[in-house]
């Protein structure tokens, strides 16, 4: 009888250390359905439903504003608390951070989860652009920089902005006086420069795999510090070609400032346990990201850092920043 006692509750002691996943799960995807934030609450939903680690799906919600300002607010004013709630974020959104563009919150007002893949920075052109490298694109700047246009998703101070601005700058371009043309978003910006009105767009890797397949367009240079896997395997990096700049676009999730040390513990066991798997590995490259995985302290001290690298690009750049 003795022995039956002690086993239960060493059972029971077992299953009470192991802490339970939420009853409901949703992702915030801060933005319209279709783009990179939501291909990230996706990319979750996906892996945490093939490997068991919920016992119900998870729900995907949209939030847009701000390249993810509102949802951000949101969360921490009014939401902070909810466990079962993780934000999709991206490199984006910690540059935003970074300027000021989140209001009167930062990068310690949320609990950073788990960083699940990354994109990198290209420079593109059209396939039958003169630019056969980026040492052919930085000549013709520094002859005349008002006869380069380039393209970028967002205005100025955007992630496509910076892209460019870095990898002139490091060359000894005035970036001031480089033309810029602002688009919605990273496709109206492809199609832009495929239909010849403007000559370079500085955009993500993963945009350009399905346009190099149709010999539509050609790629400068990534901005990643070693070359990238797959397709773009022979494509060199901008650090090969002289200039030392690395973008790397992050994709991840956080939960809200209140929620309980044994909830985000929760998460953050079980985001590496599903990274550690092959299954997931398929997920993310079909989703078009590379291997990139932080959690927990390491994802938190590694925002910290981007968010004040950003902020001191912001000052050298002459935008305006909120610290």
């Amino acid at each position: 009888m003795l022995k039956k006692t002690i086993i239960a509750l060493a059972s029971a002691l077992a299953l009470g250390s192991a802490h339970a996943a939420p009853e409901k799960t949703e992702c915030i995807a801060p933005a319209k359905p279709g783009g990179g934030f939501d291909l990230t609450c996706k990319l979750a939903q996906g892996g945490l439903q093939n490997g068991k680690f919920i016992a119900s799906p998870m729900r995907v919600t949209y939030m847009p504003g701000g390249i993810g300002a509102v949802a951000y607010n949101t969360v921490i004013a009014q939401r902070p608390d909810e466990s079962g709630t993780i934000v999709a974020f991206s490199g984006g959104s910690l540059l935003n951070l970074a300027i000021g563009k989140f209001g009167r919150y930062n990068e310690n007002d949320v609990k950073w989860v788990a960083a699940v893949g990354a994109d990198y920075g290209a420079v593109i052109v059209r396939a039958d652009s003169p630019y056969k490298d980026l040492k052919d694109l930085i000549a013709a700047v520094k002859a005349d920089p008002t006869k380069v246009v380039f393209g970028a998703g967002g205005s100025v101070g955007s992630q496509d902005w910076m892209k460019s601005v870095l990898v002139a700058r490091t060359a000894g371009v005035n970036f001031k006086n480089m033309r810029y043309v602002a688009f919605e978003g990273g496709g109206e910006a492809m199609t832009a420069l495929q239909g010849g009105h403007v000559h370079v767009y500085s955009g993500d890797a993963s945009e350009v795999a399905a346009h190099l397949k149709g010999g539509r367009v050609r790629v400068l240079g990534i901005l990643s510090a070693e070359r990238l896997p797959g397709e773009l395997a022979n494509i060199p990096t901008a650090k090969e070609q002289g200039y030392d700049v690395e973008w790397p676009i992050i994709r991840g999730y956080y939960v809200g400032p209140k929620v309980a040390d044994a909830d985000y513990k929760w998460w953050v066991g079980t985001f590496d346990k599903m990274m550690a798997s092959q299954d997931f590995a398929k997920l993310r490259e079909a989703q078009g990201l590379f291997p990139f995985t932080l959690t927990g302290d390491k994802l938190t001290g590694y925002v910290k850092e981007r968010v004040r690298q950003y902020a001191e690009l912001a000052r050298e750049l002459g935008l305006v920043a909120a610290r």
